[in-house]
């Protein structure tokens, strides 16, 4: 088992709260992380809501299925029965304490109102993605915290190949993907597995009856991946209704399929008012939605730069599951056009800047962006950073520096 970063949070948070919930996507270790954390903290017992037996107890009789636990216990895919979140709520106030009970659910709690509603102040969130590139090394990312320092250490990881870093693309982070050594493999998987959310996940979640549709929008989301999401365009090119493409896009987000990256603005509250960018959560599932290998991909630079924005801002989600330093993950545009890929803001209101580059080489160019955002925010400007896929660290100004992009798991 690949130790995941996010444990000693869960652990932490089982000390002081009643119930912990641990969503994320399918397939991504949730149900082997919890049952390691419930052998080695004495939980009673494990339950999967996949088992028919248990699911069958569990909805019949919610209030007697909770009552007839012995002790701490884990629930897996608790979304399949959100009554449950009621009969939850009743037993830990008629018997308060710390880590009673450890919940996981490929749905984010924000599409259960029942169970973040019922459990508010009795509940705390983790989200667990599929592997790190920390992770599979062994080697806990400081990065975010690094991009705040005073100075940037160089990492022991070792620099990457351009043929190396397209490798890590295109096979992404689910751990099942990561076994399988064939190409044709690994798309057989994700083909399986695209459809067990959508038979189960999606139809479960937002009784969505045109499934046939959901493919060819994915198909169509990744083509678009790191771009600014233009619902009209979209919906106009599927035939499909606004209100339609916008459920669809929901439901891809709370099945963790999707993240919509908000604008970030110097006023807070228009943040949200501005068009989002639009990521895909693994880039191993992206390059097969987009039917590229790693030939095709190495040899078209601009899909590259894509897909491996892609791949940076999903990784810098990650880490902020357990950085120490606490951020906002943002992106940054002017009415002019001005952009800067990613934008990391901590909570007393500093910036980062973060550029990614496909090329080995970097000029000065490549900074308009960055020097645009510190223009504007001024001493609030911590520094900015293209990572690009050459093996030197740059220094182009006192705060603009170009760092090969293995520093992203420093």
């Amino acid at each position: 088992m690949i130790p995941r970063h996010l444990t000693p949070r869960i652990v932490d948070a089982l000390r002081d709260t009643p119930v912990v919930y641990l969503q994320g996507a399918r397939q991504t270790g949730k149900s082997t992380l919890v049952k390691a954390i419930a052998a080695e903290h004495g939980f009673a017992d494990y339950l999967t809501l996949d088992s028919a037996a248990v699911l069958s107890a569990a909805e019949s009789d919610p209030e007697g299925f909770v009552a007839g636990l012995k002790g701490p216990t884990v629930v897996d895919e608790v979304q399949r029965v959100p009554r449950l979140a009621l009969a939850i709520k009743a037993e830990v106030d008629r018997r308060r304490g710390a880590g009673r009970f450890l919940l996981t659910g490929s749905a984010s709690v924000m599409a259960l109102p029942q169970l973040s509603e019922s459990l508010a102040g009795r509940m705390e969130l983790h989200t667990l993605w599929p592997f790190s590139q920390g992770e599979l090394i062994g080697r806990q990312e400081t990065f975010v915290s690094q991009l705040f320092s005073a100075t940037l250490n160089p990492p022991d990881a070792k620099a990457l190949t351009q043929r190396e870093i397209v490798e890590r693309l295109v096979v992404g982070g689910y751990p099942e993907a990561r076994t399988r050594t064939k190409e044709e493999r690994r798309d057989a998987w994700f083909d399986s597995y695209l459809t067990a959310i959508l038979q189960r996940d999606v139809r479960d979640l937002a009784n969505i009856d045109r499934l046939v549709k959901v493919p060819r929008l994915l198909a169509l989301l990744a083509s678009r991946t790191c771009q600014l999401v233009n619902h009209a365009d979209v919906a106009r090119a599927l035939s499909m209704p606004q209100t339609t493409l916008k459920r669809y896009l929901t439901v891809m987000e709370m099945t963790f399929l999707v993240r919509l990256l908000p604008a970030w603005f110097m006023n807070i509250g228009k943040r949200l008012a501005k068009s989002p960018k639009l990521l895909l959560l693994d880039t191993g599932l992206l390059t097969h939605l987009l039917a590229v290998d790693a030939e095709r991909l190495q040899a078209d630079r601009t899909l590259l730069g894509h897909v491996l924005e892609n791949f940076v801002a999903v990784e810098l989600l990650k880490q902020l599951g357990w950085s120490r330093k606490k951020c906002g993950l943002f992106h940054f545009r002017t009415a002019s056009g001005q952009e800067v890929d990613m934008v990391l803001e901590d909570a007393s209101g500093q910036l980062v800047g973060i550029e990614v580059k496909a090329g080995a080489t970097v000029d000065r160019h490549d900074f308009r962006g960055l020097e645009t955002l510190a223009g504007a925010v001024g001493k609030r400007f911590v520094r900015g950073v293209v990572l690009y896929t050459g093996e030197t660290p740059v220094p182009f100004a006192e705060r603009l520096h170009a760092l090969p992009i293995h520093w992203l798991w420093a």
